[in-house]
């Protein structure tokens, strides 16, 4: 099991300061996320593999974003986020294509985004269109010999399924956002293993609480001052088999943010040796 944390590119400039800041901070890894499709260059490419090299710095994945209006709500979100929404899909499936290619030459094998608000009623008309612009995308990252990763939040683990049951491509994962699934009130991160245990591929280590109203997602907490039980959850985890990376994410800025990754480190470092060493 190893732990990292996220690191964003939109340029290159900035890049080894954040690559030293990683390894000051005691990590040799980390997702890589990235909502700038202009920096998806050949030439960026190879400046950034250099860097990847010279600091020796594993990336588990890319985060893969996409062009056009985001909003984090149950609102506009429905409308605004991931592949769901028809108006930008066609960008987007360009967006998620061009994010694996660049990712390739990286060497990432996992691609991941949030998909939107997928449909809960596979009846709905949108259901099989927008399943059928997430096997564009899967296909492609096949040939590029990748996989594509959900992440988890905005929609319930059964309906995350019945999408990968649909798409019906071998390449398709889960990368659980431990708190996301709490965080947009779909369903508890352990319990959801039982769902789609056996699709994880990576993990985003992150803690908060449920919704209190109907608009607005739940707030995100330090890891440990939240509902995530990960005890519970990295027994589970182990007992899938799960043995790869933990990428650490805390979503605010500045030194807060820097001493919650140190202390999530330390609090997920000790449950993970306690849970994997022991058994």
């Amino acid at each position: 099991m190893k732990i990292g944390v996220c690191v964003y590119f939109s340029q290159l400039e900035g890049m080894s300061k954040k690559f030293e800041d990683l390894l000051a901070q005691g990590f040799d890894n980390c997702q890589l996320i990235s909502w700038n499709p202009a920096a998806w260059t050949d030439e960026n490419a190879v400046e950034l593999n250099k860097l990847i090299a010279k600091y020796g710095i594993a990336i588990s994945a890319f985060w893969c974003g996409w062009e056009g209006p985001t909003v984090w709500d149950f609102y506009d979100g429905q409308i605004t986020l991931g592949l769901v929404p028809p108006e930008y899909r066609t960008v987007r499936i360009k967006n998620l294509c061009d994010g694996a290619d660049f990712a390739k030459k990286l060497g990432v094998t996992n691609v991941v985004t949030h998909m939107g608000f997928i449909p809960e009623n596979p009846n709905d008309p949108q259901f099989a269109p927008f399943c059928v612009a997430v096997r564009t995308v899967a296909e492609h990252c096949k040939q590029n010999g990748q996989n594509l990763l959900f992440e988890t939040g905005q929609e319930t683990p059964v309906t995350m399924l019945r999408c990968f049951e649909k798409v019906g491509t071998d390449n398709l994962g889960v990368n659980l956002d431990t708190a996301n699934l709490i965080l947009y009130g779909k369903a508890n991160p352990v319990d959801a293993l039982d769902v789609f245990g056996k699709y994880v591929m990576n993990l985003h280590a992150k803690d908060g609480r449920y919704p209190v109203n109907g608009h607005d997602l739940g707030e995100e907490t330090a890891i440990g001052q939240g509902k995530v039980d990960f005890e519970a959850l990295f027994k589970k985890l182990h007992e899938l088999g799960y043995d790869s990376y933990v990428t650490i994410e805390r979503e605010i800025t500045g030194e807060q943010q820097i001493a919650d990754i140190l202390a999530a480190k330390e609090y997920l470092g000790a449950i993970i040796d306690r849970i994997y060493k022991q058994n």
